[in-house]
């Protein structure tokens, strides 16, 4: 359910598509690590925080932009973050990427056995 709640967060439920993915993804940072969190200078409320359009405007990044910026240049391929979209819970879980590939350390391919996504 994170998956449609993520995909929907404004107005009436829009077509969707779910994809399951193959992943071997190895420098993952998890934000439900308070200590490594605050080692970057973050706490969940930044994470949660739905101010970021207006950093944005004020400052040209937001807040958690910036976080991942630090992240990419230390090696993580993305993170693991609790959803905030309405109606999640805390175990709501996005995995977000901003790097993969064809091989390890950030493998990621569709699972498409039965030939349904079109190429």
């Amino acid at each position: 359910m994170t998956a449609i709640r993520e995909a929907n967060q404004v107005g009436n439920l829009q077509p969707t598509t779910l994809v399951s993915y193959d992943a071997d993804l190895e420098r993952i940072f998890d934000t439900r690590d308070a200590t490594a969190l605050a080692s970057e200078g973050m706490d969940a409320a930044a994470l949660a925080a739905s101010t970021w359009r207006d950093e944005m405007r004020a400052s040209g990044e937001a807040r958690t932009q910036s976080f991942a910026r630090r992240l990419i240049g230390a090696g993580y391929c993305g993170l693991l973050v609790r959803s905030f979209a309405p109606g999640t819970r805390e175990d709501d879980l996005n995995l977000v990427l901003w790097s993969w590939g064809n091989a390890p350390p950030s493998y990621l391919s569709p699972i498409d056995d039965e030939g349904r996504l079109s190429r």
